[in-house]
């Protein structure tokens, strides 16, 4: 049929295609640019963030799945080996993307809801395939849901030589304690009812230059001085830690360190099992409460 020498069955066919296409590229717009919309929400009563101690182990032998194992509450293992607990390059400050992978970066986007920029992050280390789905995992956790966060981390602040304490600005994130702050801050003003429970790094070995943490002074101080200051500024801010560097792994010999740890640093199936123990005896007898405790071992 024709009107006006246009053929109207050729005219709907245009406006069904027009409408068809417009569809499809409002889907694919909010495929690709979300904007605001809402994560799509998972669940987790307990939330792990920390360093390889955590999360190089994904399996059933993971401290997340054995704590999870004990308790029946429901774990997520957030850990990404290598990183830190404040932000690590001072030079380039927020425009390095890596230091959102640091606990305190992490704890930046919960508070917002926003995590963009970890996915603008590339990462090619074999060491971290993981860190991709770990990521997508935790943009997507509820965190109105979560009861506890454990924050795992420090020992590449360590490493790295990162200072300890800024002495212009409590809550400067490329500093250790003022990291520990901005964190506790940001998670009582976005999840006031959430538990926070830092963990200290635990006692390590270097079998490269042959020396233990208690001589090891990287730039920044020997290991016990950030654990110290950890357990210190979470006093300060009656915030809850577990000690785990203290009387804890056994250091007499060298020979020690293959008891709980596989190389001086990582824990071995046994190192992983006593973590999650501790962290569930912990749990049990502090229910509720705040402030330093240490574990009965």
């Amino acid at each position: 049929m024709e009107k006006n020498g246009i053929k109207t069955g050729n005219r709907k066919e245009k406006i069904a295609y027009s409408i068809v296409a417009i569809a499809l590229f409002l889907i694919l717009l909010g495929i690709f640019f979300p904007g605001d919309r809402e994560y799509q929400r998972i669940p987790y009563d307990v939330v792990f963030l920390g360093d390889s101690v955590y999360g190089l182990c994904r399996d059933e032998t993971s401290i997340a799945a054995k704590l999870q194992e004990k308790t029946g509450l429901k774990c997520y293992n957030g850990g990404l080996g290598g990183t830190v607990l404040g932000r690590a390059d001072a030079e380039r400050r927020l425009g390095y993307t890596k230091d959102s992978l640091s606990a305190a970066g992490l704890v930046r986007s919960f508070a917002v809801k926003d995590f963009g920029v970890q996915k603008t992050i590339r990462i090619r280390e074999a060491a971290t395939d993981y860190f991709e789905d770990t990521l997508g995992d935790l943009g997507q956790i509820d965190f109105d849901t979560v009861q506890i966060l454990f924050i795992g981390s420090g020992l590449n602040d360590y490493h790295a030589g990162n200072p300890i304490e800024s002495v212009t600005d409590p809550y400067d994130e490329y500093t250790y304690c003022g990291a520990i702050r901005s964190i506790v801050k940001e998670l009582w003003e976005a999840y006031p009812d959430l538990r926070i429970i830092f963990i200290t790094p635990p006692y390590t070995w270097y079998t490269v230059p042959e020396v233990t943490c208690e001589e090891y002074d990287l730039g920044g101080g020997v290991l016990e001085d950030y654990v110290n200051a950890e357990i210190g500024i979470c006093e300060a801010l009656d915030v809850e830690v577990i000690d785990i560097y203290h009387n804890y792994y056994p250091h007499e010999t060298w020979d020690d360190l293959y008891l709980y740890t596989d190389d001086g640093l990582h824990p071995n199936e046994a190192g992983r099992e006593k973590i999650a123990q501790t962290i569930a005896e912990y749990l049990d007898n502090y229910s509720e409460d705040v402030g330093v405790k240490s574990p009965r071992l």
